[in-house]
């Protein structure tokens, strides 16, 4: 599919990212470059009651059968969001074979931790339910989260709470895959997420890390090497070490030359040469599955 943005050199589109995706027409803007005929999506379905308990789904345009399927979380403080504005990562994940779920959860301030968490356990829910219906494969599911929506994906796969409330256990997952997730942050500093986690009332509880267990799926971790938003050390490395010391399967990697936002980004068709994060996903996905 041609654009207006399809006519910008690569190299100038990236360099303008970091500032429009701090804006509401950040996504708009890689929505704009993606193929409309890679995927079939189906939009707004209900995975609770609650109006921001929906989700939209892409299914790979050639038809699949057990295919395997990510449930994609996305991030934004655990306070902003919408699905509609990561097309570019459901089509993404569609291009390469893969059923993408992309779920709404609830927010703060009207919701604070653990709504989020058990949302995102209910998606899952749903999606294990549903899968057959969409072409994949119940017994293949991943969850997947960029930044905040990382931090969902890891607690729903390590923190066995979660997934038991739904009637799930996180060895029903194929893996989980984390984009530049905190999975320890306490002491809280951001106001945003100091109102989500009720800080100082925060329980260690709430952190992934102290999770980390041989119980885990196996884990896919990638980061920026340079991250101003969440520290890549003490999240992702550390994370991964945790997870290898207990025996788990786990890849993960830092990139250089993007940021905490572009890093996802990259996933979008016009930007994949900056960061293989679509590769890893999918090889991860394939072989993990």
């Amino acid at each position: 599919m041609k654009t207006i943005f399809s006519e910008l050199p690569r190299r100038s589109l990236f360099a303008m990212l970091p500032a429009l995706l701090t804006a509401c027409s950040g996504t708009d803007l890689l929505n704009a470059t993606v193929s409309t005929d890679s995927y079939r999506r189906t939009e707004g379905l209900a995975y609770g009651a609650d109006p921001r308990q929906l989700l939209d789904v892409y299914q790979p345009a050639a038809g699949v059968s057990r295919a395997p399927l990510v449930v994609f979380f996305y991030g934004g403080s655990w306070s902003s969001g919408e699905r509609g504005d990561y097309r570019f990562v459901g089509e993404a994940l569609a291009s390469r074979g893969i059923v993408a779920m992309v779920a709404d959860y609830r927010l703060s301030p009207a919701f604070r931790y653990p709504a989020f968490v058990q949302d995102s356990a209910s998606a899952v829910r749903w999606a294990v339910d549903h899968a057959a219906r969409f072409g994949a494969d119940e017994k293949r599911i991943f969850v997947m989260g960029h930044s905040a929506g990382a931090y969902n994906a890891a607690m729903v796969a390590l923190d066995a709470r979660w997934l038991a409330a739904v009637g799930l256990a996180p060895a029903q997952l194929a893996g989980w895959i984390g984009l530049a997730g905190p999975y320890d942050f306490l002491p809280i500093g951001d106001v945003q997420t100091r109102v989500a986690f009720n800080w100082p009332q925060t329980s260690a509880e709430s952190q992934p890390i102290i999770h980390a267990s041989s119980a885990s799926p196996p884990a896919l971790l990638l980061a920026p090497a340079v991250d101003s938003v969440v520290n890549p050390q003490r999240s992702t490395v550390a994370m991964a070490a945790r997870l290898r010391a207990s025996g788990v399967r786990v890849e993960s990697e830092l990139f250089p030359g993007v940021s905490h936002v572009t890093l996802l980004a990259s996933m979008a068709q016009v930007l994949r040469s900056r960061a293989p994060v679509l590769a890893r996903v999918t090889d991860f996905v394939q072989s993990a599955g």
